[in-house]
């Protein structure tokens, strides 16, 4: 007989210690299922728990200690934060998360805590999570990497408070016609579309992606010459990626690797 969730939850809590240190989860985009399972085991024994509350949905909490001390961060600077880190962690030998949404690779702003708690003493660790654009692509039933029309994946951003490098401008990334995942944007919607449209032709199909993985999600697929309408139509100011890609429309391309004609270590062809 199969054990239930919450039975197989309580024996996990009996079996994964931790030691007082730091520890960076990637939330994942909003939905709590999409978990990886050492975050939901981290969150389940944490004595302290930092929620970046105005980015991470407040139903990841159901999977905490119910005694958890639960810190919100989302008007605190890191200065601040890093202050409780070391309270916690070497005053009080406390285990703390510290939440993050998406994959803490990517714009989540990792790098100087990471330098602060290394020159601190403190230990820390990072969990991964999924990024939006993984569970976009999932959401729109679309692989990114597509034979013979795009086998290129480009995560970026447009300058706004924080400036991009000259070597990584959108227009010079928009001319690989790549699967192009534009974080960060929406504010600058305008200007982003005039800038891809010097490399994508107008009818190229993307993916405005708003709160995915929230309960409140939204998709909508337009040409690149309506994103910045569609975006204020749906009054989008954050919290948005946009999925540019010829992917999105491909109804042909296929892998090798399962080929009949392809052969590999464990597999021959069938010629």
């Amino acid at each position: 007989m199969c054990s239930s969730k919450s039975e197989n939850l309580s024996y996990e809590k009996t079996l994964y210690a931790i030691e007082p240190s730091v520890y960076i989860v990637g939330a994942g985009p909003g939905d709590p299922d999409l978990l990886t399972v050492k975050a939901q085991k981290l969150l389940a024994v944490a004595d302290v728990i930092l929620f970046a509350d105005s980015l991470v949905p407040e139903q990841i909490l159901e999977l905490c200690r119910k005694d958890a001390e639960i810190i919100r961060t989302a008007n605190q600077t890191l200065e601040e934060i890093l202050l409780i880190m070391i309270d916690r962690v070497r005053s009080q030998h406390k285990s703390l998360v510290r939440l993050h949404s998406g994959d803490p690779s990517l714009y989540s702003a990792i790098h100087e805590q990471m330098h602060l708690l290394a020159e601190a003493n403190i230990p820390f660790e990072v969990i991964p999570g999924i990024s939006a654009f993984q569970a976009a692509a999932a959401k729109l039933k679309v692989e990114l990497t597509v034979p013979g029309l795009v086998q290129t994946i480009i995560l970026t951003r447009i300058s706004g408070r924080t400036e991009v490098p000259a070597t990584e401008e959108l227009t010079s990334l928009a001319a690989h016609q790549a699967s192009l995942c534009l974080y960060l944007s929406a504010r600058h919607v305008e200007n982003a579309q005039a800038k891809l449209l010097e490399h994508y032709p107008a009818e190229t199909p993307i993916a405005i992606c708003f709160r995915i993985g929230w309960p409140d999600e939204k998709i909508k697929v337009v040409p690149l010459n309506e994103m910045a309408d569609c975006t204020h139509k749906e009054k989008l100011i954050r919290t948005t990626l946009y999925i540019i890609s010829p992917a999105l429309s491909a109804n042909k391309g296929r892998s090798r690797l399962y080929h009949p004609e392809h052969s590999h270590l464990f597999r021959s062809s069938h010629n």
